[in-house]
């Protein structure tokens, strides 16, 4: 019989995971609240401006996920040879992930760009808009190098157990978004607070601006986190080589290459998705746009046991622990289950008044509100995915996800959308 863990030994592990899941919590805390005030403010301008704004976002939820699969790569090959001592190891596996990051950053940029005019077409996004919807998406693409740095460098560092300084870097990086979006979206403008008035100067930009807030804000992120990787003790990629390594890069690719295949199936089966709510009016496309950005709040614990799973996953399985492995999953798999129980709770219960927070028109709202009412019934099934998936992305097996992932959304989702509307 295995061995059990003792009450002692299991408000140990817990103590442990939850001490790497809580900055990573936080630092999608403070992305998801920047995702609120940005929905918001731009929400102030009107349905066609949430909808020019929302209706490409499936676009880049396709673009980072391919992205973030080879952070998926670094982690699962960092954690495991963090687990077993190699410090060398692991810091030419930063130098190669900056060579990945130069890469795929540069042609991230241009392909983005290049089809900028086109997309919103392509999203059946309404005539009138789409000249609107493609300004926002070209300016919001430009800093793709530094925001592929981000991606990647933050899970190059949370492999080596360092989620401290990624979430920093989201503090900050939220905080910059939210400053210039003040400054850009709006025009000049009188406030008073406690009887007291002052002017609160402004660009005027409308949804312009609130592309050029965040493109601000992404490339102090990149810039930042690249030095805070340069940095480290245990893995500054400071004279290491850029040349491609084999014995790197071949098993970091062999176990990013089904996670791409996965995100990029999976998200493309979400711009499919959002192509036929687009198609639907602009009335749909700003509900569906809200409700993403209010239902991504409540995925956090989620997300953010997962980061943790899979590092201390592939740490163990680095090691050769086996039972550490066994003992992780007991751990994990009810602590996401009760989380994942309460937030879908608090999401069934407030879905109207988080809808009313962004927008006042009765028809989004109630729209939004159903949408966000079914997804709360799903999420303790889908924070028990969420942590089988990290664990399984910890020690390299990413197949068995992407089979999963890609059945579920095209065979599912798309299907029963197309015959639903």
């Amino acid at each position: 019989m295995k061995p059990k863990l003792d009450k002692q030994e299991s408000r140990a592990l817990a103590a442990i995971i939850l001490g790497l899941a809580w900055p990573t919590i936080v630092e999608q805390v403070m992305q998801t609240a920047v995702q609120y005030i940005d929905t918001a403010m731009v929400g102030a301008l009107g349905a066609q401006a949430t909808a020019a704004v929302g209706a490409t976002s499936t676009v880049g939820w396709l673009i980072f996920g391919m992205i973030s699969a080879f952070g998926v790569g670094f982690l699962a090959i960092i954690a495991r040879v963090c687990g077993a001592g190699d410090r060398e190891a692991a810091r030419r596996a930063a130098g190669q992930a900056v060579l990945v990051t130069l890469v795929v950053g540069t042609a991230f940029t241009a392909l983005p760009l290049a089809l900028s005019g086109s997309i919103p077409a392509w999203m059946q996004v309404e005539a009138d808009i789409r000249p609107l919807a493609s300004s926002y998406f070209f300016i919001l693409y430009l800093p793709m190098l530094p925001r592929t740095a981000s991606a990647i460098f933050g899970s190059v560092l949370r492999a080596a157990g360092d989620t401290k300084t990624p979430m920093k870097v989201g503090v900050l990086v939220n905080f910059i978004n939210i400053t210039m979006n003040f400054l850009l979206i709006y025009p000049t403008r009188s406030a008073t607070i406690f009887s007291h008035s002052f002017t609160i100067p402004g660009a005027g930009l409308g949804v312009v601006g609130a592309a050029a807030a965040s493109a601000i804000a992404y490339t102090w992120g990149g810039l930042h986190i690249s030095w805070a990787l340069w940095r480290h003790p245990m893995l500054s990629p400071k004279g290491a080589s850029l040349r491609p390594d084999k014995q790197i890069l071949k098993p970091c690719l062999k176990i990013a290459f089904p996670n791409m295949l996965q995100r990029f199936g999976t998200s493309l089966g979400f711009v499919a998705f959002a192509a036929m709510i687009n198609s639907l009016g602009h009335i749909s496309t700003a509900a569906h746009t809200i409700a993403n950005t209010v239902e991504s709040a409540f995925y956090i614990p989620g997300y953010g046991m997962q980061t943790a799973a899979a590092t201390l996953t592939g740490n163990a399985y680095g090691a050769g622990d086996g039972q550490r492995m066994k003992n992780l999953a007991s751990i994990f798999i009810p602590i996401e289950i009760a989380l994942m129980v309460v937030s879908g709770g608090a999401l069934f219960a407030s879905a109207p008044a988080l809808m009313g927070l962004f927008s006042s028109n009765p028809e989004v709202i109630s729209l939004g509100a159903v949408v966000l009412r079914m997804v709360a019934v799903s999420e303790p099934l889908y924070g028990f995915s969420i942590i089988v998936e990290g664990m399984m992305m910890g020690v390299g097996k990413t197949k068995e996800p992407f089979f999963y992932n890609i059945l579920g959304m095209w065979c599912v989702r798309i299907v029963g959308s197309f015959v639903c509307t």
